[in-house]
């Protein structure tokens, strides 16, 4: 999407999902406080869920402007490229974290990379394909795969209607919430010797999640038509948007993160890692808010400028945040009492600079490239005789 095309208030909300997820992964004390700040919905599934709907809205555009192959050359080259992403941040973790770690013997990187310590070899094979995943290192893969499958989805989609896309998802969506990840899991044991444990692949239970990559999709696909027209929510559904949301955002900063005392079935409704289905009531108030105020929002709410240059450059800056989280882990360890605020002060400001020198330097390149693509494009081409001497 070039730059005249772009939506500023969708680069705003990147920008604002990943500062979330960075306030939440930085090891400080206003990592509590500020994770889930809207309720019992995280950053992660709105950065999931706007991916998504970026994904919908750019691929349904270039299939109808040039072709199914072309979109799905696209959606490949995407993977591939996030592919190669998760390579670097896992060979960056399994050598620069791992030996810091094991240097000032902090506990936060030798439990998190446990499995590598125990079994480097089989860690870094099954890294490299995508199985072993350990926290923080467990979005990209998901991505990776949603962007291989999401062709056939979005040419469904296009192509029928999107009532059984939705429904298939639902229904692995539902499964996901008795198990059907682990059974998955048990059956694949069964013809093959599974060196990695099941909670080695990743927190994220691809099964649920995949619902949210889903509804974002169509959306963006909906949306990217010409004769699209928004969508009209009626009073009750807003209402009782509303209410939801406004409850489960006092809930959230009465009681804490986690919903009801341990051992509440409560809790696994709202838990993350499944998208449970109180979780994901509260996400879909959140965005019939967002659908039906986002107009109004966009002509009177200020520009945040710098959050438009963090979500232009989603990416970059994704990776960096998980750099800039590793290093922070493996060098002042997890938030403890007592430490002083002066090293949280230190860890958020060269964090966030981290981020916007990624994001500056990101848009630069991405701009030389579009000049350099200008340029080439118009420069007229020299007709060649037969013989191939110019003529």
């Amino acid at each position: 999407m070039s730059q005249d095309e772009r939506q500023w208030e969708l680069d705003a909300m990147r920008g604002l999902m990943l500062v979330l997820m960075t306030l939440t992964h930085l090891p400080t004390t206003l990592s509590d406080p500020l994770g889930q700040p809207l309720g019992y919905v995280s950053a992660a599934e709105g950065f999931v869920l706007l991916s998504a709907y970026m994904a919908g809205r750019v691929y349904s555009t270039k299939a109808d402007q040039h072709g199914t192959e072309a979109m799905k050359n696209a959606f490949f080259n995407r993977a591939l490229k996030l592919y190669a992403c998760q390579l670097a941040l896992v060979l960056f973790a399994f050598t620069a974290i791992a030996g810091i770690g094991l240097l000032s013997r902090e506990d936060a990187i030798t439990g998190l990379l446990g499995f590598f310590l125990e079994r480097p070899v089989v860690a870094t094979v099954s890294a490299s394909m995508l199985l072993y995943s350990p926290a923080l290192l467990d979005i990209l893969p998901i991505y990776i795969v949603f962007m291989l499958v999401s062709p056939l989805a979005l040419l469904h989609g296009m192509a029928h209607g999107w009532r059984g896309v939705i429904a298939i998802s639902l229904v692995l969506w539902f499964g996901a919430q008795f198990g059907l990840g682990p059974a998955t899991y048990q059956m694949a044991t069964g013809w093959f010797d599974m060196p990695l444990r099941y909670q080695d692949m990743g927190a994220f239970e691809i099964l649920a999640w995949q619902l949210l990559w889903v509804i974002g999709l169509w959306l963006g696909s909906m949306h990217s038509q010409p004769d699209h027209v928004p969508a009209a929510f009626p009073r009750w559904m807003v209402r009782t948007a509303l209410v939801l949301t406004l409850s489960a955002f006092v809930w959230r900063h009465a009681v804490g993160q986690t919903p009801m005392p341990a051992g509440s079935v409560v809790n696994l409704m709202f838990d993350k890692w499944h998208l449970g289905p109180l979780r994901l009531i509260n996400l879909l108030a959140l965005l019939v808010l967002v659908m039906h105020y986002g107009d109004w929002l966009k002509r009177h709410a200020p520009r945040w400028r710098p959050l438009e240059t963090l979500g232009k450059a989603a990416l970059p800056v994704f990776c960096a945040h998980l750099v800039v989280a590793l290093l922070a882990l493996a060098m002042f360890g997890a938030s403890r009492p007592g430490r002083p605020g002066s090293v949280d002060a230190l860890i958020l400001f060269v964090g966030f600079y981290a981020l916007w020198v990624v994001a500056r330097v990101s848009l630069a390149r991405d701009r030389r490239a579009a000049r350099r693509r200008a340029i080439k494009a118009q420069t007229p081409r020299r007709a060649l005789s037969p013989s191939g001497a110019g003529q």
